[in-house]
């Protein structure tokens, strides 16, 4: 039995977390913290949780948090995350940190992205990228893992095997995504604020998204080629999911459907949480899962690749939970 606490308690992320280690057989959640000075039950944060756990989300300090757990779940913003890595992993615990503070390659592209310097820049390349299914040798022995970004895994995943196989060129890529209102969080914000947001579909951060560079590096971190994607997301009146259409230059003239679909075959076949699908995958289908569902086309002398996964899930939570399970041993679908 693992005890586990779970910092930044009142997020959907957070949420959807205690869901899944609820229902794990070798977890024991023995702390929320969050910023409440009032030591709310996390219960009234999160009426769902009513019944299923008993207790409070308080503020509480590394020692505090390490003398009750042995991982913890940092759910917070970019930013404070990297405030509060440092003093928790020299306090003996080991860290899944969901924010983007411990993704990126250099201080130097942190700065750019995020408009401010790194509190802990000498992790930065160092510490392993919480993608399973392209750096799970790395995951077991780490005692910091960066989760990865939503947007970034639903592009990450069908790209890499085919950059790896050499099919398509490493510039020009284009990946236009659809999110969920979910995916920029709980605070309230004019743009998710639902008359602002409903019966509407926009653009946002077109050119300066922050998960830009991080696609970039993580491909060139797991096939050792350089890339130039193009992303822009949109938001889309739904509460959650992700879908990702991506166009990228084939290096061969007579290559196929069938050769592109099955060189992504081949690549996750041993893989429990990726499917690939003859069909045009919706956001539905991998609603509440774990599984990211990836298919491909050629379309006039293009590759057309489209995947899907729910941006809480395997975009946030779940995988965290994939990354738990390889940390401490158990197997890795436990809970999932």
């Amino acid at each position: 039995m693992t005890r586990v606490a779970i910092i930044g308690a009142a997020g959907y992320t957070a949420l959807e977390l205690i869901k899944i280690l609820l229902r794990h057989p070798e977890v024991e959640i023995t702390a929320v913290a969050d910023q409440h000075e009032n030591r709310p039950p996390i219960a009234m944060i999160h009426p769902s949780l009513a019944r299923r756990l008993d207790l409070c989300a308080e503020k509480l300090t590394p020692a505090e948090i390490a003398a009750r757990a042995e991982c913890v779940f940092c759910c917070v913003p970019h930013g404070v995350s990297a405030t509060l890595v440092p003093p928790l992993l020299d306090a003996g615990v080991r860290v899944i940190d969901f924010s983007a503070d411990y993704r990126l390659d250099d201080a130097t592209s942190y700065e750019q992205w995020y408009g401010h310097k790194h509190p802990d820049p000498e992790r930065l390349g160092r510490t392993v990228y919480g993608l399973p299914e392209l750096f799970r040798s790395e995951i077991p022995s780490a005692r910091l893992v960066a989760n990865p970004g939503c947007f970034p895994t639903s592009a990450i995943l069908p790209l890499v095997p085919l950059i790896k196989a050499d099919l398509i060129e490493p510039q020009g890529i284009i990946v236009d995504s659809k999110t969920g209102v979910s995916g920029a969080g709980r605070t309230p914000k004019l743009t998710t604020h639902y008359p602002e947001c409903n019966e509407s579909i926009s653009a946002y951060n077109v050119g300066r998204h922050r998960h830009m560079p991080e696609i970039d590096q993580i491909i060139r971190r797991a096939t050792g080629v350089s890339v130039e994607v193009i992303f822009t997301p949109h938001l889309v009146p739904m509460d959650r999911g992700i879908l990702s259409t991506i166009y990228a230059v084939p290096k061969r003239s007579d290559l196929t459907e069938e050769q592109l679909l099955q060189t992504l075959r081949d690549f996750y076949q041993e893989e429990p949480f990726v499917r690939v699908v003859d069909h045009l995958p919706g956001t539905k289908d991998s609603l509440g899962t774990n599984f990211c569902d990836i298919t491909a086309r050629i379309v006039r002398g293009r590759v057309l690749l489209i995947s899907c996964l729910d941006n809480l899930i395997k975009g946030a939570s779940g995988a965290a939970v994939q990354n738990f399970n390889l940390m401490y041993g158990y197997p890795e679908t436990t809970a999932l």
